[in-house]
């Protein structure tokens, strides 16, 4: 038998063309669902036409070139040699034998007539006003420059295109992202792809670092009771949501101890460890800090009858009995026996 046929599936995803002449609505919306092997058509909403346009550029991920044609010459990008059909009368694109590698955003140029330009895209930069900045109480702007004429600009935070929104803005033609109140999902990578008919470029990513939190603190005691004999060692752990990491103080009923970290250890407790803990977290960067809810600690006296013979002794009206204390795992249950002395 054969080799069972692979039933992954590659997503390819439709994206608006970038300097079209005649505006947007060139390509349906994404995405479009394939499996591995099979064969996909990218069909454009134009009207096909027997005059060529005056050029179409196909473009993988905003940067890889799948075809670029002008004035009807075809240059096509190695990995796609053998795999892709032009349509020219409307610009649409067939590719086959897909892998997985071909799952993402596909884009397309069109030209209908006049001059191309003759200077293809170059020196795609990306400039941020800064890269440090601290969630809901900054804002960033960056700034895309390239070498070229006829630019058109395009912005991605990771695999995705970055639209205008509230808290988003884009500028100067594209060329600038604002964006309003950063979060942590704005850390990027950014990066600015810049295109004209006849060439495609992208920049190198920049990141953001988004400072957060404190948040969603947690205390956790270990061994998970309230109660302890003398003695015993005792854990405890603080947890919580920092961007960078949070430094952690310590309290002993409102009183702030020696101890840092995130984790406390009580080692051979006495009765004077008693009390409500609670630890809180500081943000050197956000300047904001939170504090956990207390846990209560309580030692208790551990009695060792092997070692201090502990007895009780009363006398009774009948005669005298003597009462031993036997210690139970509660370290406050006892079990009272009764001897009757003649």
């Amino acid at each position: 038998s054969g080799p069972r046929p692979s039933n992954a599936s590659v997503a390819l995803f439709y994206l608006s063309p970038a300097g079209f002449t005649e505006g947007e609505g060139v390509l349906p919306d994404g995405p479009l669902n394939a499996a591995v092997g099979e064969t996909v058509m990218f069909t454009t909403t134009l009207t096909p036409t027997e005059k060529p346009f005056k050029s179409v550029n196909w473009a993988f991920n905003f940067s890889k070139l799948i075809i670029v044609v002008i004035n009807s010459e075809e240059t096509i990008g190695p990995e796609y040699e053998g795999r892709i059909t032009f349509f020219p009368s409307n610009a649409s694109l067939e590719l086959r034998s897909l892998t997985l590698d071909d799952t993402g955003p596909y884009s397309v140029n069109i030209v209908q007539d006049g001059i191309l330009p003759s200077e293809k895209v170059s020196s795609v930069l990306v400039t941020s006003s800064s890269t440090d900045l601290v969630e809901f109480s900054g804002s960033v702007s960056l700034s895309c420059s390239a070498s070229g004429s006829s630019l058109s600009f395009l912005w991605l935070n990771g695999s995705s295109e970055v639209t205008a929104s509230d808290r988003v803005q884009l500028t100067d033609g594209g060329s600038s992202l604002t964006i309003i109140n950063v979060t942590r999902f704005d850390q990027g990578p950014f990066r600015c792809s810049v295109s004209n008919p006849v060439s495609t470029g992208t920049s190198d990513p920049v990141n953001l670092s988004i400072s957060y939190g404190p948040e969603n603190i947690n205390l956790i005691l270990s061994p998970p009771q309230g109660y302890f004999a003398v003695g015993s060692d005792i854990s405890l752990t603080c947890s919580v949501g920092s961007r960078p990491p949070a430094q952690f103080n310590w309290f002993l009923n409102g009183d702030q101890l020696l101890d840092t970290g995130s984790e406390l250890r009580l080692m051979n407790v006495q009765m004077s460890h008693s009390g409500n803990y609670s630890c809180q977290a500081f943000n050197s960067k956000t300047l904001r800090s939170q504090t956990s809810q207390p846990s209560t600690i309580t030692v208790l006296g551990k009695f060792d009858l092997l070692s201090k013979n502990v007895r009780f002794m009363h006398s009774l009206l009948s005669g005298f009995s003597i009462f031993t204390g036997r210690q139970l795992v509660s370290p406050t249950a006892f079990v009272v026996q009764t001897t009757h002395c003649p």
